[in-house]
């Protein structure tokens, strides 16, 4: 019997709204936007676009950028209940995040503990914030995704697991192609239809739980 297992995205899914936009609007310099329509046109990889729009900030800001995270984000409804649930239901849960941990694990500190979160890291000791990459892409991925989901999955992943991931943007493409069952909304949602992979759409974490109290016991879902 396959045991689910979540890998779900931090921005614009378990928070409304992407926090690295949000903090490039307040804080960056006005070409950060054109670094950002690389990025989503995947004109360059997502390790590099993110890397470049972080050098444009001055490590000087964090505090204030923390700050502004914290206040900012807005953690999407049912997220609470999903937490409840796979923990009721003994369903292993991470979170795998293309978001920086200066702000993700502040941000998240108020639900508890997760099995692992996995994102990026950062580096104040120089004028300008240097992004890390703790979770690059192994030798079976090229894409330059900086925390690479797929190689994330790869490294978790039990022969008998049913692989969920739950995601909204660029950064989950990738690792939606080697799910057996996808809740997706917005870009991810996009990329899903012209490629032909089957999907859930959700608005909020209720839509999830809906799907996931019916696989519990089961084995392969049905995807929609």
């Amino acid at each position: 019997m396959s045991r689910p297992v979540i890998y779900c995205d931090f921005d614009g899914t378990i928070t409304e709204k992407d926090n690295i936009i949000a903090i490039m609007k307040e804080f960056a310099p006005p070409d950060w936007d054109a670094l950002k329509d690389k990025i989503l046109s995947q004109e360059i990889s997502i390790q590099d676009g993110v890397g470049q729009l972080f050098a444009l900030l001055p490590s000087s800001l964090k505090d204030e950028i923390i700050q502004f995270a914290q206040k900012q984000a807005v953690i999407r409804e049912g997220f609470k209940e999903l937490l409840q649930l796979v923990k009721e239901e003994d369903i292993p849960f991470y979170v795998v995040s293309g978001g920086i941990d200066f702000f993700v694990h502040p941000i998240l500190a108020p639900f508890g503990s997760f099995s692992e979160i996995f994102c990026n890291s950062a580096d104040f000791s120089k004028s300008k914030i240097e992004i890390l990459w703790p979770n690059a892409c192994d030798d079976k991925c090229q894409n330059g995704c900086g925390c690479c989901k797929p190689s994330v999955i790869r490294k978790l992943k039990s022969t008998d697991d049913l692989t969920i991931v739950i995601g909204d943007s660029v950064t989950d493409l990738e690792a939606a192609k080697h799910a057996d069952l996808v809740f997706a909304r917005e870009y991810l949602a996009e990329k899903c239809d012209s490629l032909g992979i089957p999907y859930y759409k959700f608005e909020t974490f209720f839509d999830c739980i809906e799907v996931i109290k019916q696989l519990k016991g089961v084995g392969k879902a049905n995807v929609k």
